[in-house]
């Protein structure tokens, strides 16, 4: 049996995407749970894996480890063809996914290290919650910017599904909230409910990622 890879990650983070696609993928991997937001110990564990002392991290059957949600989602559709969950990168479809993917990673993921953190950049505690509600605004301008070019057929990139749509799947579910998603891009509902509801992925959102009452919010 092939080594398996190891996924450095926490339950509803970053990690999800990358378990999903190893899922799919039928590669055989375990998670190890860091939560770093959770505690400086919990951080300073998580340093001798990622000095950034972030998740997640992805660590390689070589023993070669990865970092950036983005490259590892990216890397895993490219190192396994078969699994159909990436344009080629002659297909026409390939300019597009690799603007998203890294859009989702530099426009909106990277500002969840300012929003589970304020003090990251803001001393005074009692100006927290305004940073937070202009980065969630911020986020749904993003959102919203896709939306308004973005023309999804079945998935985002048209008929199949790939790394990008369980990436957005996932992120659209942080804060600000699925609810405000759909508002400001109504276009990608019903393609993020299709990865939701794929029958392959139950277990894993189960377990990773539960859809408890009033998730949506």
């Amino acid at each position: 049996m092939a080594e398996p890879f190891i996924v450095y990650g926490a339950s509803a983070s970053g990690s999800v995407p990358i378990e999903a696609t190893l899922t799919l993928l039928n590669l055989p991997y375990r998670v190890e749970e860091h939560a770093p937001w959770e505690s400086k110990q919990e951080a300073n564990r998580l340093a001798c894996i990622n000095p950034l002392r972030q998740v997640p991290a992805l660590a390689l059957p070589t023993g070669e480890l990865m970092t950036e949600s983005a490259a590892i989602l990216i890397w895993l559709a490219d190192a396994h063809p078969d699994g159909r969950l990436a344009p080629a990168p002659t297909d026409p479809a390939r300019p597009a996914f690799l603007r998203w993917m890294t859009f989702v990673s530099a426009a909106i993921y990277a500002l969840y290290w300012i929003a589970d953190d304020p003090s990251r950049i803001v001393e005074r505690e009692e100006d927290h919650a305004a940073v937070k509600a202009r980065l969630f605004e911020r986020i749904a301008h993003c959102w919203a910017r896709m939306g308004a070019e973005l023309r999804p057929g079945k998935y985002l990139l048209g008929e199949d599904l790939s790394v990008l749509d369980l990436y957005v799947a996932t992120a659209s579910r942080w804060s600000p909230g699925r609810r405000r998603f759909y508002e400001v891009a109504p276009g990608l509902a019903e393609t993020v409910h299709r990865v939701d509801a794929d029958p392959r992925l139950a277990t894993l959102w189960a377990e990773r990622f539960p859809f408890t009452p009033g998730w949506e919010r």
